[in-house]
């Protein structure tokens, strides 16, 4: 019987799940993570993605036994190679899946768990979960993009604040935040994460994925809006040529539920 890895993916009805079987993110943890989110952005079938942690914790970030070990045995550089090595690969794979991804969040989000966490699109927490950024506590400035969606979501001076004090903080304040989508009983979480992720995976995926791609860009901020409405125009005439469309517009107009194929 083989060994269960500390992340596995896996897929079936155009629903792909990653799931992270530990919350510490030791060198185990993150290349299991990274191959699992590589499959999961690679799939040609996959209409949605599903992220899931455990109900203790969806990520704590680094295991910090492991990383004092590293520490005793070099230098602090080599021990924080693992940003350059895992980090951001595991960032940027999850950056290129252009499905929805939908994050199911147990307890405890926090330092790179965050990050990971706030780079999915919708995410939905157990009331018990418990958010913070964690790295100064620990002399550390953040990984994993964190600053940069705490900035994205929240404002400079809210993400200066969280990053700064790294107060741990609640579901419910994340909520009030906009860091989650919905917050539901502590034994509801992961079944109304998989019943968001089906209903995404039903959807419209070229809409989505279009619709992915305009939030990004416009949240990167710079571009003229001349061009973010002629790229609006390109989608809306490539989407327009789908059969989900076609169908939709069709069941609209003889009042029937639409029926999305993905194509």
């Amino acid at each position: 019987m083989s060994e269960q890895r500390a992340a596995e993916f896996s897929e079936s009805d155009g629903l792909a799940v990653v799931r992270l079987h530990r919350p510490a993110l030791t060198r185990e943890v993150k290349e299991d993570l990274l191959a699992a989110l590589r499959e999961a952005a690679a799939s040609t079938t996959a209409r949605a993605v599903l992220l899931l942690g455990s109900d203790k914790a969806f990520c704590v970030g680094q295991d910090l036994a492991e990383h004092a070990r590293t520490l005793q045995e070099g230098t602090g550089g080599a021990a924080l190679n693992t940003v350059r090595e895992h980090y951001n690969p595991i960032v940027l794979a999850l950056e290129s899946i252009q499905v929805p991804v939908v994050v199911g969040i147990g307890g405890a989000c926090v330092g790179a768990g965050m990050g990971f966490a706030l780079a999915g699109d919708v995410r939905v927490a157990a009331r018990r979960a418990k958010f913070g950024t964690a790295f100064t506590g620990i002399g550390l400035a953040s990984d994993s993009g964190l600053a940069a969606r705490l900035v994205a979501s929240l404002g400079q001076a809210r993400a200066m604040e969280l990053m700064l004090l790294g107060t741990l903080f609640g579901a419910d304040r994340a909520l009030e935040l906009g860091l989650v989508t919905e917050v539901v009983d502590d034994d509801a979480w992961e079944k109304r994460a998989r019943e968001l992720a089906a209903t995404l995976a039903a959807g419209p995926t070229a809409a989505f994925v279009a619709a992915k791609r305009e939030v990004r860009a416009a949240a990167e901020g710079g571009r003229p809006l001349a061009e973010l409405l002629e790229e609006e125009a390109d989608l809306q005439q490539q989407l327009g040529e789908t059969a989900d469309h076609a169908g939709a517009v069709d069941a609209f107009v003889n009042k029937r539920t639409p029926t999305f194929t993905g194509r």
